[in-house]
């Protein structure tokens, strides 16, 4: 089984004041297209990690199967909220697959073509790390192997995994991806509206 972690905590600075998660694409908010992708996916367990304005991302959630949980450390960076959803994992999970919550254009076959890619390989490398490219450019979301747990909830760095994947290269299968939906987010106004 795998564990898909969305990071729906951030505080959405270089949006302003307005919360990306929030913004409207496509009939629904990002966030609900966002879910949408990964549930179709197949995906088993979904932990959504909250933070920032959680009282108003909450009621986007119930209908979804995902288990919401809150990071009251959000403020402090990507690798706290990371860190809870590996906390709120299931023990018998074979791996993390990182998702951002602003990445709407990701489809749910993308999703299903990673995890499929992380099983085959997980079968030859118990610490694999499936990593999507588009054009050679390293996207999200990405997979961990549940063997890097502990070194997952003992990271200081603040943004992310990425010291774990640096320091593992040898683990990492890079997965090409036919477009570059990998590479888009919400971060900006002009980003959204690329979108």
């Amino acid at each position: 089984m795998l564990t898909v972690i969305v990071l729906a905590a951030g505080m959405s600075r270089r949006m302003g004041p307005v919360n990306k998660l929030l913004l409207p694409f496509r009939g629904r908010t990002i966030l609900e297209t966002t879910l949408g992708q990964i549930t179709a996916s197949g995906a088993e367990e979904i932990i959504v990690v909250l933070g920032h304005e959680s009282e108003r991302i909450l009621p986007l959630l119930e209908n979804f199967p995902v288990q919401p949980i809150f990071n009251p450390d959000f403020a402090v960076g990507m690798t706290t909220s990371i860190q809870a959803g590996v906390r709120a994992a299931s023990a018998d999970s074979d791996g993390f697959m990182i998702s951002l919550s602003d990445m709407p254009l990701i489809e749910a076959a993308t999703y299903h073509r990673l995890t499929r890619a992380f099983f085959e390989k997980k079968k030859t490398d118990e610490r694999i790390i499936v990593q999507p490219v588009f054009e050679n450019t390293p996207g999200n979301p990405v997979i961990f192997s549940a063997a890097y747990k502990n070194e997952i909830l003992a990271l200081t760095f603040n943004e992310g995994c990425k010291p774990i994947l640096q320091s593992n290269l040898e683990h990492v299968q890079r997965f090409p991806i036919p477009n570059k939906s990998i590479l888009m987010d919400a971060d900006t106004e002009a980003a959204y509206r690329a979108l």
